[in-house]
């Protein structure tokens, strides 16, 4: 249903996205990512490396990397799919916010919300 690809929005070859290999309908699961949680305390240590790109928050109190394709998903203000944590079985669970079509690059927002706009932390640092 899904595979890595050279990503659309750079053009860079070691920029990768994530594809879809068929036609995914509005609402449909799209993949189920399994977490590994760490306490935020840590979180000062993971700064220190290029991971510290790809941590997602996790509740109040953890971030969290995510296994699979997880943290391979590109972003967008405009995205056409998007993730609900699910704390119970421990993923991030992502969906299709319309129909994706068969090759198309899937992008969620990072802000975690399909609709807000707030800048992220590398487009503060363009400015």
């Amino acid at each position: 249903m899904i595979e890595l690809r050279a990503s659309t929005i750079d053009g860079d070859e070691m920029d990768r996205g994530v594809f879809t290999t068929k036609t995914i309908k509005r609402d449909e699961l799209i993949h189920e990512a399994p977490v590994i949680p760490y306490p935020n305390s840590e979180h000062p240590h993971i700064e220190k490396t290029m991971l510290a790109d790809y941590a997602f928050e996790y509740g109040e109190n953890h971030s969290a990397f995510l296994l699979g394709y997880g943290m391979m998903f590109n972003h967008s203000y405009t995205p056409n799919a998007y993730y609900r944590i699910n704390f119970e079985r421990h993923t991030f669970d992502f969906y299709a916010v319309r129909d994706i079509e068969k090759d198309e690059e899937i992008f969620i927002n990072y802000n975690g919300d399909i609709d807000i706009d707030d800048p992220l932390w590398f487009d503060k640092e363009e400015e």
